[in-house]
């Protein structure tokens, strides 16, 4: 049985307004070009945290294929599996039968466009089901093939010969079983160690948020994944761990799918450690119809708990070198949708409007930052309630950059909302709504669910026009992307709570898109680097600008070829611990504000 949310409607249709004084908007609509991540799908509420009463919706460990023109989406314990036919808009299918708990770390694989392959179980046995008709939502499944397998990931080559690579720990290397397909895939007895972490030499497999913990050294590697492109097999993997902002995928390159593999030089090949929503890691890669690669993976809340994450997808490439790389640099603004004839997954230019907006609401149960980096590990700081001078109550946090801080109402009914005095007036082109999971009793896949609001906007806080209507919706999307038609101007938005999934209505944050009327910043100065004695960190300072939001540093391993970056707010200076030790890097920096992004500076070289 096929089980279809509208989860991907992005645009949405105008609603005319007819208060006096307020302006009409038309009914028409048109294609998105936009996505935003973390990618906006109806993510499962989690199962294995449910003795303990702890609730939040998750996604995490994506395996995304092509099959006959479509795509397929598995995700670690969601009870079933998504669908699309744009990489955009993904509608889920409930299986006829399923591993009672979802499944961990899906892998699957489109053999010739005959037959899909899935695998992948909480209890690590190898089972591997198969359909023709993924869209059916029926599988045939095989007898268990192996056990103790975790973060597996099914290869078939062009020959027929099939490999399963597996392997999640902090100790064990990632290893390789040769299976025999013809045979209920079978072990053949062919089983090798391939690759393991080198943390003295590769500063981003450090364990901890930004590469350092106190008390654990030994980060995980995990996640494996493999590419074929060019007749080189490219190897993926994932360090140090899903919890954190610098969670990332390396590479290892080799000639045959058993190797010998060769760390690639530019790892890691996807990694976003800054912005809003972090972590790019445990993914996979797939390519699209057109040719264009994609990777999708794993980001970092962790506010509930450690495995509370989210997903995206960024382009990626393969350079003169055969060196295989993803553009993640502001990896959680819109970016062109796969479609695009040029742009594919680029930044499109829209900027962030409402950072630092002063927020007013309706009422304020509680603030929270709730950060939880580890099962014993966990801060939660309640933040004093604040009024302005007309005693309204102040909820900053949801235009403060950071999925760890929330807001929550005193109730979840249509009396709530949310105001944001933007710093400086706009051309609002798309919201990202992203709620939070506060105490919701949600403890496993809920069909039917809806988040219902309209949005409203004004010039001068006084009149208003509603130009997103979402009040009697069946759309179920924690993190709502919402591009709009047609772009309009304003000063003021307003959310316009009806009802949102559970007894508690909490957001983390409310993301305005557009485009400012002011000036771009001017290019950065002062900027210098500085390699410390452990040559994995460096640190970073510069002169503060103008005008300025923030700041994206941007690194690699020749002047074209700045595959990296890190995008920090409100700060002059910056410290990473990612770096390989004996790699020379260049490195550049730009300013960028809700206007536009500043012409980047002078490379520097460090050896």
């Amino acid at each position: 049985m096929v089980i279809s949310f509208l989860i991907g409607l992005h645009s949405c249709k105008r609603m005319a307004h007819t208060d006096a004084g307020h302006k009409t908007i038309s009914n028409t609509a048109k294609d998105v070009e936009t996505y935003c991540n973390p990618l906006d799908i109806d993510y499962t509420y989690m199962v294995y945290n449910s003795s303990s009463n702890l609730s939040y919706r998750s996604g995490a460990d994506p395996a995304v294929i092509e099959f006959k023109g479509e795509y397929y989406m598995f995700v670690t314990r969601s009870f079933g599996y998504w669908h699309s036919t744009d990489l955009v808009s993904w509608n889920f299918i409930k299986p006829q039968q399923w591993f009672f708990e979802g499944c961990n770390a899906p892998t699957a694989f489109n053999y010739k466009d005959s037959l899909v392959y899935f695998a992948g179980d909480p209890a690590g046995y190898g089972s591997i089901l198969y359909t023709e008709d993924p869209k059916s939502g029926k599988w045939t499944p095989t007898p268990s093939i192996s056990k103790n397998i975790q973060d597996s990931e099914l290869f078939i080559d062009d020959d027929g010969k099939t490999y399963l690579y597996w392997g999640s720990s902090n100790v064990h290397p990632i290893r390789v079983n040769m299976l025999n397909k013809e045979d209920r895939f079978l072990e053949t007895g062919v089983r090798k160690e391939l690759i393991n972490l080198i943390e003295e030499e590769h500063g981003w497999e450090r364990f901890g948020e930004n590469n350092f913990h106190p008390r654990l050294k030994e980060g995980y590697m995990e996640g494996a994944s493999m590419t074929k492109h060019g007749g080189k097999y490219y190897l993926q993997y994932a360090a140090p761990g899903t919890q954190f902002n610098v969670y990332a995928d390396g590479v290892y390159i080799g000639d045959t799918p058993l190797g010998p593999f060769n760390y690639m030089k530019n790892n890691p090949m996807s990694f976003k450690p800054g912005g809003f929503m972090n972590g790019a890691g445990h993914g996979i890669t797939v390519k699209q119809t057109g040719g264009q690669y994609w990777h999708f993976a794993t980001m970092a809340l962790a506010s509930n708990a450690q495995w509370e994450r989210r997903l995206c997808m960024f382009p990626t490439y393969f350079d003169d070198e055969g060196l295989m790389y993803s553009t993640t640099d502001y990896g959680d603004y819109p970016r062109f949708v796969p479609n695009h004839p040029t742009k594919a997954g680029q930044h499109n230019g829209w900027m962030l409007l409402s950072y630092k907006g002063n927020v007013t609401v309706s009422s304020s149960l509680k603030q929270i930052m709730k950060f939880t980096s580890d099962d014993d590990d966990v801060v939660v700081n309640e933040l004093p309630m604040k009024k302005n001078a007309d005693g309204a109550i102040l909820a900053n946090v949801l235009t403060d950059e950071n999925p760890k801080t929330f807001w929550v109402a005193e109730a979840n009914n249509d009396e709530q909302w949310i105001t944001i005095e933007m710093l400086n007036p706009g051309k609002i082109h798309a919201f990202q709504l992203n709620f939070h999971d506060h105490e919701s009793a949600i403890y496993t896949r809920v069909e039917g669910l809806s988040h219902r609001f309209s949005i409203e906007v004004s010039e001068d806080g006084e009149k208003w026009q509603t130009i997103a209507d979402r009040s009697n919706s069946n759309i179920d999307a924690p993190n709502a992307y919402i591009e709009l038609d047609e772009p309009v101007n304003a000063k003021y938005v307003r959310y316009n709570n009806v009802e949102v999934p559970g007894p508690n209505f909490a957001m983390s944050e409310f993301r305005v898109f557009g485009l400012g009327h002011g000036k771009v910043p001017e290019s950065v100065t002062g900027f210098e680097v500085k390699r410390e004695a452990d040559r994995r960190d460096a640190t970073f300072t510069w002169h503060a600008g103008e005008g300025a939001q923030g700041y994206n540093i941007r690194w690699g391993i020749a002047p074209d070829k700045l595959y990296q970056s890190w995008l920090v707010y409100d700060t002059n200076e910056h410290v990473m611990r990612c770096l390989d030790r004996d790699t020379p890097y260049y490195f550049t920096i730009e300013a960028f504000n809700e206007n536009g992004i500043s012409d980047r500076g002078d490379i520097v070289f460090m050896k």
